[in-house]
Formats: structure tokens, C-alpha cells, sequence
């Protein structure tokens, strides 16, 4: 199982490997057993009660808040120019997914890697030529905005969709935060936002590559396919932030910034540590109709189809920002259960990486 999405290919590629599949397998096998013995070492961090978090939760000042976004409602795209999403590239993780360790651009410098990331940056932007000149793929994607309010440690829209979220439990030190999401809303009245972003059309391209046996480019296209959906989710958060919600008009960044989250606002995923239940898609899904909208689905894991999407949650506080839940109690187990309106066990499921 891979956590990051970014390393998928290049993991799935050395698993396919005659030579390098062994080796992998038992580096992973040691690194799993470091990580045994670091955890048994290090013993568990305290928690507080769910009722003690929520007293010690983050008091973000609603002076600041967001206006009304400047165009509300539901907003669909159904082919953006892949060109310019091509210029909204993080190179980054493109290098991880192939196990090539180093930072673009300085990677393609790199004593020990630069050579073959150079090799591969190259067939990189010729397959992009052709993917853009040949329109091999369609962006299509959804972003929305709802009039909500805070209700502790929910989200409640005003047509009554109730979406729960998750406090951080551990035992902060130095009158640090235990953060949670609805954190950043305003129990008076505030607005959230919403998208998905996928990647369609590549299934052909890969049959063809398939039937040649040519399997680096089929790895090479999955790769630019899952850049261009995180470039598609980047570019659309933009738009989101100086057009559609508009409350950062005058804002002009630079690739680099972007990358870097040099703006205003977050867009926290289901699945990623600040919003750890997957189980949180469908309704994400159904509120901005997603599949109609943006031609995406969910499987019953709650995994995106195509494969190559993005989609998550719009806050616009400016002290808004990234955290992991990290571990949580039983007694907020319960509660969430209750919120979401489902049973303990089934949370339990969803919420296992989460729990003692």
C-alpha cells in the first residue's frame, strides 16, 4: 500500500521489475522493521479528552474572514487548456514517483542522479508535446461554493448537509493549537468551497503502449497524467482565489510560489492527514455532482476514477492551514461515529490508521 500517490508509479514499476523487484521488496522490509523498532522505543504521545481538545482548539479571529464569494454557486470546466496546466507543473514529485531523490531543478544537476533525470525530463516534454498538440487527454473538473456555518466540530451547509471533521487529540505543549477544520469557519455564517479535477482519455494511449510491450512510456504517461490532475487542482485553486471566490484579486505568484503554498487559503483532500476519512468523498462527490459535472466516479475503497484526479475542500481564512490529525481516542471515535451517522465499527474501518 502507498500512502503517497506521487510514488505510485515508480513503486508499481520496480515491483514489475525482474531485476529490482527482490531488492525492493526487502528494503521495505527493513524499513518497515525500523520503524517497528522506533515506535516501540519512543512509546505513544498522551491524549486529551475529546471535551479538553475541543477547549483547546484554535480561535481563529472571524474579523478576517472571507466575503461572499464573488461569483457562488457550481462552476464546471470541461476541457481546460492543457497547456497552460503544463506551466503549472510541480516537477517534484514527478522525479519521486521514479525513485529519483532531489529537488527541480537542481535534480537534473545532481551528481548522482542528474544523468538519468535528465534522460527522463527529456522524454518527458517530448511525450508533453504530443499530449498538448494531439490532445490526448481532456481536464475536466467542478469547483463550488456553500453557505455554511460552524457547529463545533462540524460544517453545516444551509441545505443542511452536515459535514463532520476530526480534532487532533495529542497532548500539545507550549499553548500550541489542537486544530481541526471547522476551526477555520465562522459559527455566525461563512462560506466553504469544494472541487474535483480529473485527468480523462488515456486509456487508448496506454492500450497502445500495452500492445507494443512498451512499458516505460506507459509509466512515463500515468506519471504526466497524475502531474497534470495536481496541476489542474493548483490552477483551479487559483482561478478559485482571484476570480470565482475572489477575495484575493491583486494576488500574482509565480510557478515556484504556488508550489510553495504562498497564498491564501487551503484545500485540504479526504484521505490526507487534516481530513483523514475517506469516507468524506460522496458527499463531497453529491454536492458538486461530480460525475456529471467532471466524468468522476468513487469505487467502493472511495478511490477516484480516473485515476489521475484531485478533489477536496476550499477554505479561505486567512489563518487557515495544513495539519495532520495524527491519533485519536475512543470517546472522539464515538462521537464522529454519531455525527457522521454511521456505526462505530464502520468509522472504526475508515479511521484505523488514526487510532491507538
Amino acid at each position: 500500500h502507498v500512502l503517497d500517490a506521487s510514488r505510485a508509479v515508480g513503486v508499481a514499476s520496480q515491483l514489475l521489475s525482474d531485476t529490482q523487484r527482490d531488492g525492493y521488496v526487502s528494503s521495505v522490509a527493513i524499513d518497515y522493521q525500523k520503524v517497528r523498532e522506533a515506535r516501540e522505543g519512543r512509546g505513544q504521545s498522551d491524549l486529551l479528552s475529546l471535551e479538553d481538545a475541543r477547549a483547546n482548539g484554535f480561535k481563529a479571529d472571524m474579523a478576517h474572514k472571507a466575503p461572499a464569494p464573488a461569483q457562488p454557486g457550481v462552476h464546471v470546466f470541461e476541457d481546460w487548456d492543457l497547456a497552460d496546466l503544463r506551466n503549472h507543473f510541480d516537477w517534484t514529485p514527478f522525479f519521486r514517483a521514479w525513485e529519483l531523490a532531489g529537488t527541480y531543478p537542481s535534480i537534473l544537476d545532481d551528481d548522482v542522479v542528474g544523468e538519468s533525470a535528465r534522460n527522463l525530463f527529456a522524454d518527458a516534454k517530448a511525450m508533453l508535446d504530443r499530449i498538448v498538440s494531439e490532445k490526448w487527454l481532456t481536464a475536466k473538473g467542478v469547483a463550488a461554493f456553500w453557505p455554511c456555518r460552524r457547529e463545533e466540530d462540524d460544517i453545516l451547509l444551509d441545505d443542511g448537509t452536515r459535514l463532520p471533521f476530526l480534532r487532533q487529540q495529542v497532548k500539545k505543549s507550549r499553548d500550541r493549537a489542537n486544530f481541526c477544520l471547522s476551526d477555520f469557519i465562522d459559527p455566525a455564517g461563512d462560506w466553504i468551497g469544494g472541487f474535483a479535477v480529473g485527468i480523462h482519455g488515456i486509456e487508448p494511449h496506454l492500450e497502445r503502449f500495452k500492445a507494443a510491450h512498451d512499458d516505460y512510456n506507459n509509466i512515463l504517461l500515468k506519471a504526466l497524467a497524475d502531474r497534470f490532475a495536481e496541476a489542474f487542482a493548483e490552477r483551479l485553486h487559483q482561478h478559485v482565489r482571484t476570480e470565482l471566490w475572489g477575495y484575493a484579486p491583486g494576488e500574482q505568484l509565480t510557478n515556484e510560489a504556488l508550489i510553495k503554498e504562498e497564498y491564501r487559503g487551503i484545500r485540504p483532500a479526504p484521505g490526507y492527514p487534516a481530513c483523514p476519512d475517506h469516507s468524506l468523498k460522496p458527499i463531497l462527490f453529491d454536492l458538486l455532482k461530480a460525475q456529471d459535472n467532471a466524468g468522476i466516479t468513487l469505487t467502493e475503497s472511495q478511490a477516484m476514477l480516473p485515476t489521475a484526479a484531485v478533489s477536496g475542500f476550499y477554505f479561505a481564512h486567512p489563518e487557515s492551514q495544513y495539519f495532520g490529525v495524527a491519533r485519536i481516542g475512543r470517546d472522539q471515535l464515538e462521537d464522529y461515529a454519531k455525527r457522521r451517522g454511521i456505526d462505530v465499527a464502520v468509522a472504526e474501518r475508515w479511521l484505523r490508521p488514526n487510532l491507538d
